[in-house]
């Protein structure tokens, strides 16, 4: 049998998409040819299902169809993509996000950083990934599934995170502070994405997700 490749771990863009814009892309070295065919496939899975999403709704769409469109075996979608939520879901940018903090200057606080580097990868994206990080913020708004998967999901992308706040801090990855940060983080950004995708997208997502993340510093007033 032949060996299942690494499942992608959920997106900081379930959160909020890195995509593959250039400036992150830069972070962390090439992959090899057969990285490169593995993430052709997966890239080319996740475009036919997103034309498919778009023209007959999420419910609607089967992993038959996603593959038939995607001219592949349902097999073969399902070794890249355990689930068919995964495919919203899931990059493979952890360890671009990651190298990334890591490269922001020495004493800026992790959170920082953080606001830093997604303002920058959002501002990066070209249109076509404009709009799928659009149509990915709609279905997660819309899809309980979504979700529900995306809670299950999360600690790979929480790893990468603390992973990057450890190395900033001095601490260690399990610390108390550095979990808390992160948990803090993925959630504040993930509200984000859904009040975005809430209002179909209409609204400036760099400043949604650098608002989110003022608010972790900044308590609400009381009335």
């Amino acid at each position: 049998m032949a060996a299942t490749p690494r499942t992608p771990s959920v997106s900081l863009a379930s959160s909020v998409p890195l995509a593959s814009s250039v400036p992150l892309a830069s972070a962390v070295s090439a992959p090899g040819l057969r990285e490169r065919k593995k993430l052709r496939t997966r890239v080319e899975i996740r475009r036919a299902a997103y034309r498919l999403f778009a023209e007959q709704g999420y419910e609607a769409t089967t992993v038959e169809r996603i593959a038939a469109a995607a001219e592949v075996s349902p097999s073969t979608v399902f070794r890249y993509f355990p689930a068919k939520e995964d495919i919203v879901l899931t990059d493979e940018y952890d360890a671009v996000l990651e190298a990334s903090l890591r490269a922001r200057p020495a004493g800026e606080p992790p959170l920082d950083s953080l606001r830093h580097v997604l303002a920058e990868a959002l501002a990066a994206l070209p249109a076509a990934e404009s709009r799928e990080l659009r149509q990915r913020a709609v279905l997660l708004a819309r899809v309980p599934a979504l979700r529900a998967r995306t809670a299950e999901s999360i600690p790979g992308t929480a790893r990468a995170l603390a992973a990057a706040f450890a190395a900033r801090s001095g601490r260690a990855t399990g610390d108390l502070a550095v979990r808390v940060s992160v948990t803090a983080a993925l959630g504040a950004l993930r509200e984000a994405v859904l009040y975005w995708g809430e209002r179909d997208g209409e609204d400036d997502l760099v400043a949604l997700a650098d608002e989110a993340m003022a608010a972790l510093a900044t308590p609400l007033a009381t009335g």
